[in-house]
C-alpha cells in the first residue's frame, strides 16, 4: 500500500465511503496475477488524482466486503460517488481506460443518478404498478 491508496477494511469501509464524495475501490488478492499487473496502474491514477480517495480491499483479508458487493472475479474496480456505486467492472484496466472511466465518473450528474436509482428501486418494489410519470 502506498501513501496514495488506503487499505479498506470492514472497520473503515462505511466511514470512508460516507465521508468522501468520490471513492475508487480496487478489490484484489496477493495471489492474483492480473491484480499485480493492475496495481501500478491504479497507483499511478491515485497519484494523478490527489483529490479522489483510492482504496484497496484485499478480498482474502476482507471476505465479508467482497461478499457484500458480490465480487466474483478480481481485480474488480468500483467507483462510489455520493454513496452510490456508479461503476463496477472486473478485469485489469489499462491506464488509458482507467483514466477514461475516472473522467466519465467525474462528469456524472449525481442528481440524475440518484433519480434513476430511486426510479429503479420504486419499479422493483412495486412490479406492475404505474409510475407517476406519464
Amino acid at each position: 500500500m502506498s501513501s496514495t491508496t488506503m487499505e479498506l477494511t470492514k472497520e473503515n469501509f462505511d466511514q470512508t465511503v460516507t465521508e468522501n464524495e468520490f471513492v475508487l475501490i480496487d478489490f484484489w488478492a496477493s495471489w492474483c496475477g492480473p491484480c499485480k499487473q493492475f496495481a501500478p496502474v491504479y497507483e499511478k491514477a491515485a497519484e494523478s488524482n490527489p483529490d479522489l480517495v483510492f482504496g484497496k480491499v484485499d478480498t482474502e483479508a476482507q471476505p465479508e466486503l467482497a461478499a457484500a458487493f458480490g465480487i466474483q472475479s478480481i481485480p474488480t474496480l468500483m467507483i462510489v460517488r455520493d454513496q452510490v456505486a456508479v461503476f463496477a467492472q472486473p478485469g485489469a484496466l489499462p491506464q488509458e481506460a482507467l483514466d477514461d472511466v475516472i473522467g466519465q465518473a467525474r462528469k456524472l450528474d449525481m442528481d440524475e443518478v440518484r433519480k434513476s436509482v430511486a426510479e429503479q428501486q420504486a419499479q422493483q418494489g412495486q412490479p406492475g404498478q404505474p409510475t407517476d410519470e406519464a
